[in-house]
């Protein structure tokens, strides 16, 4: 793999440090919680994202055909709960859309928790897997040129959290709708979403939706993005920081214009490469508004009938003075230079 495929977003000594270590927690109910702002711009008067108690589970999912310490993904499981519990007490409010979130290369997935909780507060089951070689929280070496082997490890998150939901007695069981899956991912996860999803090399059949904040196309996977000729893509919804210095702008613009409709483009005016995804912030109440509202719509996570069109909630989700704008325009803002990892 060229070096400048391995060197693009590597996080800083320092940020690694920063990064919040990996809690397992299993079966233990949480509130979704979109915390204080740390700046001096007030935050969007949003409604809460969602209602529902919040519980984990974990579980550790075999990828066949890799060596020891490879072929294990532990995978923390957030769903959400009825509280108090329904009749014969059960808790579970039938089966929900499935979400998979990929993380950033040198962040564990429990740094982005608040977000995810969000996600599982509005009626979604999100999955967070850890790739090896890419969390500082654990015993393997961190190592970007790991990144080809990832979009065949979502494939087996999936499978792996579908097969659960099938399962009697797993904590699972009955909890995942199977036929609308999401993706979702950050940076290098970002980058390994949008392979799963719109990449010739990589598709799963059964994505029904998938949001790429701070990512981009990636030629180290091969294949072909966007290929003519082939059954069109998920609805995608591309969010990205203008003042991102780790992932260019210009990265999400060029993936976000090769895509077809429907698509989104929602732009944090003064977004960081993280910060947006992990910190109190008003830009991070802004995105976990806007993903959710799309997922709502694209995945049927709505119950009952939904009150206003997507196009209509996303934006006034989405169009924050300061803040953010939204765009369904077939090209986003413009952006200078091109994109280091881009076929």
């Amino acid at each position: 793999m060229p070096a400048s495929f391995r060197v693009r977003r590597l996080l800083t000594i320092a940020l690694a440090a920063l990064a919040v270590p990996a809690v397992v927690v299993a079966a233990v109910a949480a509130t979704g919680s979109t915390g204080a702002s740390k700046t001096t711009r007030a935050a969007p008067d949003l409604a809460a994202i969602g209602t529902f108690a919040v519980a984990t589970t974990t579980l550790s999912v075999e990828v066949p055909g890799l060596a020891p310490g490879d072929n294990r993904l532990p995978t923390t499981v957030w769903y959400p709960l009825v509280k108090p519990a329904s009749v014969r007490g059960r808790d579970s409010l039938g089966p929900s859309p499935l979400l998979v979130f990929s993380e950033g290369f040198g962040v564990p997935v429990s740094s982005y928790s608040a977000l995810i909780e969000d996600w599982a507060s509005a009626g979604f089951v999100v999955a967070g897997p850890t790739y090896p070689h890419t969390s500082p929280s654990t015993a393997t070496t961190l190592d970007r040129g790991d990144l080809v082997h990832h979009p065949a490890d979502l494939h087996a998150v999936i499978e792996a959290v579908l097969g659960e939901s099938r399962t009697p007695g797993s904590v699972l069981y009955g909890r995942v709708e199977g036929s609308g899956i999401g993706l979702v991912g950050q940076s290098d996860g970002g980058d390994v979403s949008l392979a799963v999803a719109d990449d010739s090399c990589c598709r799963y059949a059964g994505v029904s939706a998938v949001a790429i904040l701070s990512g981009a196309e990636y030629a180290g996977f091969g294949g072909r993005y966007f290929a003519p000729g082939t059954p069109p893509g998920p609805p995608l919804l591309v969010v990205q920081g203008q003042e991102d210095t780790i992932n260019p702008p210009v990265c999400s613009v060029e993936l976000y214009d090769a895509a077809a409709p429907p698509k989104y483009y929602l732009d944090l005016l003064d977004g960081t490469h993280l910060g947006p995804y992990t910190e109190p912030t008003a830009a991070r109440k802004v995105v976990a508004a806007v993903t959710t509202a799309f997922f709502e719509a694209t995945l049927g996570a709505v119950r009952g009938p939904p009150e206003k069109k997507l196009e209509e909630k996303m934006a006034e989700r989405g169009d924050v003075p300061g803040v953010a704008q939204l765009t369904t325009s077939q090209s986003a803002p413009p952006a200078s230079g091109t994109c280091p990892t881009a076929p």
